[in-house]
């Protein structure tokens, strides 16, 4: 049931109006912005199978999504909790961000899927159970 109708030029925009940490998608080149919107977009829709994915739900989440996959946080994401580069400086991590995509999914991302489906969902994150 979910509509993809996310494009790469309507992130652009979306993001440039209405974010305001937007360097890690503005830096990113159309490719890994192409891919971004499809993890983006496929993780939504794979943990909201039942629900109309909204562009505004795809839009705010690619971003945060952008900003995970950094050239620095994707290190981290990776397990990695420090590194330097000689003469430039130092990153310590304080925590490693070994979470899946899913759970980055923004509260804004989750409202936008409420309203689009007029549902509530509840809590502030959405969470598979295994029983």
């Amino acid at each position: 049931m979910a509509r993809l109708a996310a494009t790469v030029e309507g992130a652009n925009e979306y993001i440039n109006t209405f974010l305001v940490d937007t360097e890690d998608w503005i830096d990113a080149d159309d490719k890994k912005k192409m891919r971004l919107l499809n993890r983006a977009s496929s993780t939504l829709t794979r943990v909201f199978p039942k629900y109309v994915i909204p562009d505004k739900a795809v839009y705010e989440f690619v971003n945060v999504l952008a900003i995970a996959y950094n050239d620095t946080n994707r290190l981290n994401k990776h397990g990695i909790s420090s590194f330097s580069i000689t003469g430039v400086g130092s990153f310590n991590y304080k925590d490693t961000l070994r979470v899946e995509d899913e759970d980055l999914i923004p509260k804004e991302s989750i409202s936008a899927i409420e309203e689009e489906n007029d549902v509530k969902f509840g809590g502030k994150r959405i969470r598979r159970t295994v029983l």
